[in-house]
């Protein structure tokens, strides 16, 4: 490594001063250029020009100045580099040109796209034939960082320039054979470089065949022969690998063939082009892809490597890095590859170094290259060089530099040979254990604030390595003194390590004190190590010594045990006060939802007034009547309050809502559902389901839903509740004869009845389960679900599926809507996998749907029942006196008919802060008022 780099410095001062010369001859014919210029142009324009020019030099000149000294503070800003080596380009400062790109050449791999600007300016500098080597050499270079096919069809046209110089067409044929071993499998690019090659032949052929008329002679024919020979095997070569277009290249050789095609040939093309045909779904995906096509580069990765053939799986990760060099784990895994599969030297320590170059910051592929330069015989100097560099590299974590040492500290351990009692490798060993120790705790203690090795696994290794193999017991339990030193000693797992140490290569007094210490120390797990204790006096100690043990142990834990009775008495406490706590806001939730009872009864009075001023005849037959149907059993009757996902249903008419004649269908219904009421009857929750969200004019309910569920199983009853006046309320219960039609029922829900989403929910009992939930959703985060907002109102649930399908395999599509069945442009799309979604939110997000710009993001739906929660800025509309307004809110030209003796105990309202009403509450809120209390109030006035 250090020859070569002292070849390219040579190299680097060679082309310096090739570019002097070449400047000042540059310098003298824009000079005769210029003069030439002025003479035929004059003076009209000149001064302007030469302004304009002489400040766009000098911004240049000190943006060039000022990204030199970046790269002084910084030399690892690759974009500072790249910025630099355009503007220089622009200047035309060769010198400091060439330079920049051997600077940056030196730290990071080049790009195809810098490897040949770089290439193609030296070409076009150095035409003369001495110099042809140098280019040579930075094509050598060139082709290191990256497989690319374009740089190697340059090399490969740059030989042919050459071929006239003594070995040239040797040459030439040598480059073009390593290009087809580096790129001929590429199956998109591969065919330019056979093709090439194929043009190379060709015109030599042209020059080996005799005139016309003359008969070559024996030696000549050979010649032709063997020309000949050469492109019949290019052909059979190409055939016979799985490229694109390859019809084209079989169609040309049997046209250019004067003896045809041989059946060897199309075997072995048939069988390419079948393997042709199974990757072209892969091929088709990355041209189809945006970059990087991590995604898609994975997966063809995974089809080569199940398919088996090394040749392809090294072009398919080649072609895979060349456009994602930054991602660690893909170095990883080509590395891995070729550690277990291929094993050439070359080819694995020119991969690792590569990786490492590319990822400078990742330690484990620094790691996996000391172990790879071990394995294939680097020698010391080497692996101490590629260590060197690691340390410099810049980790992003502390406990990276432990790792790192370690696998150093294991490859000097492998090199000492410990039958000697000492030795060069040795002193370097502990030398280097020292060095390790210091580095922690100077250079990565600085940096990271902690030395990445709390447990001292360093010290740990050190201290075995000396009981073991250099029989240094003393040294080992100075090491070990040192560790518990460092924070160690209360955890019992390192006491017992030190123990067994001693155990292995001490002697028991030793051990005895070890667990002496560890008794008095530990606090993690004291009864443990005092159990250790006992038993190791028990096989090794005296009657002494195992009173002293007992003595000691059953002191020390009777100090843990007060210790943990008052750390257990604290945490009491806390939970007495936590409970507490919790106690105080249920009782202020029950306080709030009385208060909330007490505002829906005084809503009810207020309407039942308006419908006795409508039939004053009807007033006195259902003065005592409850405006609540009755769910009980036996004697016990509770209010039924049913919920779905929306809240309860059934409240207040939808806008547009007329009342059915008394004497319509609906009237005698509802007559019949008071009777009913009347005489209640066993009703099981279990086997029936709630229906809401019907439409208010749907007619003759009961037969309609009857026939949509008959499906589900055995209906017992249909229950549609209609109002006093025989108005359809919107909501139903039906009661099955069994049980398991229950689930049925409920996949019907969000069916489209009469133009609305019907909702379909278990039939559950409010009052005695108050915490029932039956939103189906998740209010987490869901990786595998996209949201999409910003949806045209016409957008289909088809259309939606046909526009995500080409990002993964699509699992459900649901559309937002309002009760009413009408879109809010909203939708879920649910994918199979998180890798298929994340995808899908790169390439949706903004994309134009009809004319609408849509957004698309992970599903993260929001927390429900906000409003329960303390300190929550959702506006707490449920807190503010509704009978302020009427029951379909403020009109324009509503009046208020609660009586003003009704209005009197309502709870004023304080103040509004941040769009919330505020209740003020009193010791002596009024309680709430009967049915019959409203009526005689109203009757009074």
């Amino acid at each position: 490594m250090a020859a070569s780099s002292n070849a390219e410095q040579t190299q680097l001062q060679d082309m310096e001063e090739e570019d002097a010369g070449m400047e000042e001859r540059e310098m003298e014919s824009d000079d005769d250029e210029e003069e030439g210029e002025e003479e035929g142009m004059g003076v009209e324009n000149s001064d302007d020009e030469e302004d304009d020019s002489s400040e766009d030099e000098k911004e240049n000149e000190a943006e060039i100045q000022r990204l030199e000294e970046q790269l002084s503070i910084n030399a690892f800003d690759y974009n500072c580099h790249v910025d630099l080596i355009k503007l220089l380009k622009q200047e035309g400062e060769l010198v400091h040109l060439r330079k920049a790109r051997q600077k940056m050449s030196e730290l990071f791999p080049l790009t195809e796209e810098i490897w040949l600007d770089w290439l193609k300016d030296e070409i076009r500098l150095t035409e003369e034939e001495p110099n042809r080597e140098k280019v040579y050499e930075l094509f050598e270079r060139a082709i290191k960082d990256y497989i690319c096919p374009e740089i190697w069809l340059e090399y490969a046209q740059y030989s042919i320039g050459g071929m006239g110089s003594p070995g040239g067409i040797e040459k030439v044929r040598s480059i073009f054979e390593r290009a087809m071993t580096a790129v001929g499998l590429h199956m998109t690019k591969g065919q330019t470089v056979w093709e090439a090659y194929r043009e190379f032949e060709n015109a030599i052929l042209s020059t080996v065949q005799p005139p016309p008329g003359r008969v070559p002679s024996r030696e000549e024919q050979e010649l032709l022969n063997t020309q000949l020979e050469r492109i019949h095997t290019l052909f059979r070569r190409q055939l016979a690998i799985p490229l694109m277009d390859m019809e084209a290249t079989y169609a040309e050789y049997e046209e250019w063939s004067e003896q045809g095609v041989a059946d060897t040939v199309k075997h072995q093309y048939k069988k390419a082009l079948q393997q042709m045909e199974k990757c072209k779904a892969l091929e088709e995906s990355l041209l189809a892809a945006e970059p990087p096509k991590l995604v898609e580069y994975q997966t063809y990765i995974e089809y080569e490597l199940k398919e088996g053939d090394p040749a392809r799986v090294q072009i398919t990760f080649e072609r895979a890095l060349a456009e994602n060099c930054l991602v660690p784990d893909m170095w990883t895994k080509y590395n891995t590859y070729l550690d277990r599969q291929l094993k050439i030297k070359d080819l694995v320590l020119s991969t690792h170094e590569r990786a490492v170059r590319n990822c400078p910051w990742t330690m484990g592929l620094w790691k996996s290259y000391l172990l790879a330069l071990e394995r294939h015989g680097a020698d010391h100097q080497t692996v101490s060089d590629v260590f060197e560099k690691a340390l410099n590299a810049g980790f992003i974590q502390a406990t990276d530099y432990v790792e790192i040492w370690q696998a150093y500290l294991d490859y000097l351990r492998r090199r000492v040979d410990f039958s000697k009692e000492s030795s060069k490798e040795l002193e370097e060993l502990r030398g280097s254990f020292t060095r390790s120790l210091d580095y922690m705790k100077q250079d990565v203690e600085e940096r990271f604030g902690e030395s990445g090795d709390p447990t001292c696994i360093i010290m740990q290794i050190w201290a075995r390595i000396e009981a073991l193999h250099c029989k240094n017991i003393q040294k080992a339990r100075e090491l070990w003194d040192s560790i518990m030193t460092k924070g160690n000693a209360k955890y019992a797992n390192m006491w017992l390590e030190y123990y067994n140490l001693e155990r292995s290569y001490g002697d028991p007094v030793h051990c005895r004190k070890a667990l002496h210490r560890a008794v008095q120390c530990t606090s993690d797990y004291p009864e443990h190590v005092c159990e250790v204790l006992l038993t190791f006096e028990r096989v090794e100690g005296s009657l002494e010594d195992w009173d002293v043990a007992v003595q000691k142990t059953e002191s020390r834990l009777n100090r843990v045990n007060e210790q943990r009775a008052k750390v257990a008495e604290k945490e009491a406490n806390l939970a007495r006060q936590e409970e507490d706590r919790a106690e105080q806001r249920r009782k202020a939730k029950a306080d709030k939802k009385a208060q909330k009872k007490g505002h829906k009864e005084l809503r009810a009075g207020e309407k039942r007034k308006a419908e006795r001023d409508d039939y004053p005849s009807e007033w006195n037959e259902d003065l005592d009547q409850a405006p609540k149907r009755h769910k009980g059993n036996g004697d016990q009757t509770t209010e039924e309050y049913m919920e779905t996902e929306t809240g309860q249903f059934g409240r207040n008419a939808p806008p547009g809502y007329k009342p059915a004649p008394p004497g319509s269908k609906n009237a005698q219904q509802a007559a019949a559902q008071r009777q009913n009421d009347d005489k209640p009857e066993f009703r099981n929750d279990n086997s029936s389901v709630f229906i809401s969200n019907l439409a208010y004019t749907l007619e003759e309910p009961e037969e309609k839903l009857r026939t949509l569920f008959e499906t589900c199983g055995p209906i017992k009853q249909i229950r549609p509740i209609f109002s006093n006046k025989g108005s359809f309320k919107g909501y139903c219960y039906i009661q099955f004869e069994s049980l398991v039609s229950v689930p049925e029922a409920l996949k019907l829900d969000r069916r489209e009845v009469e133009g609305r989403p019907m909702f379909v929910s278990p039939c559950i009992d409010k009052n005695k389960n108050p915490d029932f939930k039956v939103f189906k959703y998740n209010t987490s985060i869901e990786k595998h679900k996209i949201f999409i907002s910003g949806l045209p109102f016409s957008c289909t649930k088809e259309q939606l599926e046909e526009m995500s399908k080409s990002y993964g395999t699509i699992k459900d599509v649901r559309l937002v809507t309002y009760r009413s069945g009408k879109p809010k442009g909203l939708a879920y799309v649910e994918f199979a996998d998180e890798t298929q979604a994340s995808q899908a939110v790169l390439k949706m997000d903004g994309m134009e749907v009809e004319g609408n710009k849509i957004s698309v993001a992970i599903s993260n739906p929001p927390r429900r029942n906000m409003m329960d929660k303390p300190g929550s800025s959702r506006p707490t509309t449920d807190m503010m006196p509704r009978q302020m307004y009427g029951s379909r809110g403020r009109g324009r030209t509503q009046l208020s008919l609660v009586p003003r003796s009704v209005h009197r105990h309502s709870a004023p309202v304080s103040k509004v802060e941040n769009g919330t009403a505020a209740t003020a509450s009193t010791a002596g809120d009024a309680k709430p008022l009967s049915n019959s209390d409203f009526a005689r109030m109203i009757l009074n006035k």
